[in-house]
């Protein structure tokens, strides 16, 4: 009998390789996505050429307009396919934008992932839940490790902070910006289905995550919006560190294959960080840097003294405990492999609505 997953946000980043990723081994994929990135970030963040892109190259996908909000919708769809996995990325992304709309903030991310919990539990209980968290239920905590300066980038100081942040990094007594402590309560909670209920739960705390399917705006996505800078003759704009800041990047197939890797033993009440770990961490100027070496071209950029309220310094994944737990996954995509993706995009002057 065929294999089903609901897989939400599924004309994001995350969510559309997830789609691409299970339609490929032959699973029935049921996306579920209203476009609100398009709302969020406007014509930057429209997904609408990743659904279109989904509908023409997979063959067992079906879309839903589903907002992940519609807690009576939802359990109604769930109840319906109950499917063998679900896959968690929709979100209200961006740290900055939650403090201008903290309702939706919190309504999407903490709510309607009750939402899906509750209705897993009611419809699919023996179903992995796997949800794509993020770093940023960390807070501004990782900033208190002692950092030394260098020519092009922050690092952190000592030698046993090499690996970078692991999953004993405290999330409370620190500043989280309001997507930060939404996430949080979203992390919590699908802990919590996973040990109260005895499900199978993952929470993957994400670094950078990043690809050419994201649809990068200058307040969420950092590599993608970087590299639409360079193909589009934009001014990319700096806030603060001295744009020495150090993000790890993870690329999205090597995501999915993480979510399938727990899929495929999975745990109860799970929780890992995934980004791209030491080998794949750079710094903003280290960006700028290597796409003027890929693009052949340099780019105007305006440096911002006030840095985001809660953003890391340095933030490095430590990946020990997942590989530990299943030590046959590894990244598969170097840093490098995923900037010459970004390369090969053609420049987008403008995204259609949806309608």
């Amino acid at each position: 009998m065929k294999r089903k997953v609901i897989v939400t946000g599924s004309s994001g980043l995350i969510g559309s390789e997830a789609v691409s990723f299970f339609d490929q081994k032959g699973w029935s994929v049921h996306g579920i996505d209203n476009n609100m990135r398009r709302d969020f970030f406007g014509p930057d963040g429209d997904t609408t050429h990743n659904l279109q892109r989904l509908q023409q190259a997979c063959e067992q996908f079906e879309h839903h307009t589903l907002d992940i909000r519609d807690r009576a919708k939802i359990l109604d769809l769930f109840k319906e396919i109950r499917p063998d996995a679900i896959i968690h990325c929709a979100a209200q992304p961006s740290h900055d934008l939650a403090k201008d709309r903290p309702f939706d903030d919190f309504d999407i991310n903490a709510v309607g992932t009750l939402n899906l919990l509750e209705a897993t539990r009611q419809a699919c209980p023996e179903s992995p839940f796997i949800f794509m968290s993020t770093n940023k239920v960390y807070g501004d905590a990782p900033n208190e490790l002692p950092l030394i300066e260098k020519e092009t980038r922050w690092e952190y100081a000592r030698p046993e902070d090499w690996n970078g942040i692991s999953e004993s990094c405290r999330i409370d007594a620190c500043l989280h910006s309001l997507f930060g402590a939404s996430k949080a309560s979203a992390d919590i909670l699908v802990q919590e289905y996973g040990r109260y209920f005895s499900m199978p739960t993952v929470c993957f705390r994400g670094g950078c995550l990043t690809g050419p399917n994201h649809s990068g705006a200058e307040l969420h996505g950092f590599l993608a919006y970087l590299a639409r800078c360079f193909r589009e003759g934009r001014n990319y704009r700096i806030f603060g560190y001295k744009g020495k800041q150090v993000r790890d990047n993870i690329h999205s197939y090597d995501v999915c294959t993480a979510f399938y890797t727990f899929y495929e033993s999975p745990r109860c009440g799970a929780v890992y960080n995934l980004g791209g770990g030491r080998e794949n961490s750079t710094s903003i100027i280290e960006a700028i840097a290597s796409f003027e070496e890929l693009f052949g071209k340099s780019i105007k950029t305006e440096y911002i003294d006030q840095n985001r309220v809660g953003d890391h310094i340095c933030y490095i994944s430590d990946l020990t405990s997942f590989q530990t737990d299943y030590p046959n996954w590894k990244i598969q995509i170097s840093l490098k492999e995923t900037m010459q993706q970004f390369l090969q995009l053609p420049k987008v002057d403008s995204l259609a609505s949806v309608g």
